[in-house]
C-alpha cells in the first residue's frame, strides 16, 4: 500500500537542560512528561538523561508534525515513544494527540532519535495512506 508524506518535524535539545529539570523537579517532572513505559525504559539505561532528552525531542518533533504545539488538549503523555524488539523507536498516540492525528488522516508517524552526551535530536515523519 502506498503512503504519502504529510509532514516532517524535528527537534534538538541539550541533555543538560533535561538533567537540570530532573534535578530541580524530580519525580514531578518525570511523571508529568513521560509515560510509565518511557520511565521504565529510560531508568534502566546507563545514560538515562540522554534517553529522557531523546524522548523529549521526539515528543516535540511529533507536535511539529501535528502542527499543534501544546494546545488543542494535547499533553506530554499523549505522545509515547516505545521500542520494537529490535530497539527501533515507534510512536503511540493517545487522547488529544490521537484525535488530531485522526483529523489529519495520519496513519503512521515514523520517528528517528539520536543522542550523545551533550544533545539529543529527533525527526518525525507523518504518513497518510494513499487511496
Amino acid at each position: 500500500m502506498n503512503q504519502h508524506i504529510l509532514g516532517i518535524g524535528t527537534d534538538i535539545i541539550e541533555c543538560l537542560r533535561i538533567a537540570h529539570m530532573i534535578e530541580r523537579h524530580g519525580e514531578l517532572f518525570i511523571h508529568r512528561v513521560y509515560t510509565e513505559y518511557e520511565i521504565g525504559y529510560c531508568s534502566t539505561k546507563r545514560a538515562a538523561t540522554q534517553h529522557y532528552a531523546g524522548r523529549w525531542a521526539a515528543k516535540e518533533a511529533v507536535l511539529k508534525v501535528l502542527g499543534t504545539g501544546w494546545r488543542r488538549g494535547i499533553s506530554w503523555r499523549d505522545i509515547e515513544v516505545r521500542n520494537k524488539s529490535t530497539g527501533a523507536p515507534t510512536i503511540t498516540l493517545y487522547a488529544g494527540a490521537r484525535d488530531v492525528a485522526e483529523q489529519l488522516e495520519i496513519s503512521k508517524i515514523l520517528i528517528s532519535i539520536s543522542h550523545c552526551r551533550s544533545h539529543a535530536t529527533a525527526t518525525a515523519i507523518a504518513e497518510k495512506r494513499a487511496v
